[in-house]
């Protein structure tokens, strides 16, 4: 977990594969501690192709069917399938907004927020979540959604005396 702190909790992320991936690991986490998603994150990239997101948005049922096998993951019918449904709705992201993180960013203005304006980060999580669900995703609440823009340098939440602020 220190690890996970130190070098990626809280930094911006811009990359496609990588916004996808924690979207998807932050959805597996509800109602499970993070410790619990982060010792089977190598588990999760093995069992979805590394969340490319355009070979997931290809599985059939015969792929759900060994998802939901692998112990390497969270076995959760609606869990699993929901990183299938966000692979298509982010391939419909990256058709209309270019990108994915281009469309993610676009709730914070392209701009990190930070601790002070954790107020706007939860309206802004909730407007979030509303989208991403309009628009197909799953498992994207907005709490989910405050959780992933945290971890993704949406908003620098570190404390201030962290060394990371």
């Amino acid at each position: 977990m220190a690890a996970y702190h130190d070098t990626e909790w809280g930094v911006p992320v811009h990359d496609d594969r990588l916004l996808f991936e924690m979207l998807n690991l932050e959805g597996a986490q509800a109602g499970l501690s993070w410790l619990t998603i982060l010792t089977r994150r190598n588990g999760y990239r093995k069992a979805f192709d590394n969340f490319d997101s355009e070979k997931i948005a290809q599985y059939d049922e015969n792929k759900r069917a060994t998802l939901l096998q692998d112990k390497g993951i969270i076995r959760n019918r609606l869990k699993i399938n929901a990183v299938i449904e966000n692979a298509k709705a982010t391939l419909a992201a990256k058709e209309k907004h270019g990108s994915l993180g281009v469309y993610l960013w676009s709730f914070v203005f392209g701009k990190q927020l930070t601790h002070a304006d954790e107020a706007e980060a939860i309206e802004i999580s909730k407007e979030m979540s509303k989208d991403l669900k309009k628009n197909g995703f799953r498992f994207v609440g907005p709490t989910t959604c405050f959780a992933f823009m945290q971890a993704v340098g949406m908003i620098n939440d570190h404390s201030p005396e962290c060394f990371r602020t």
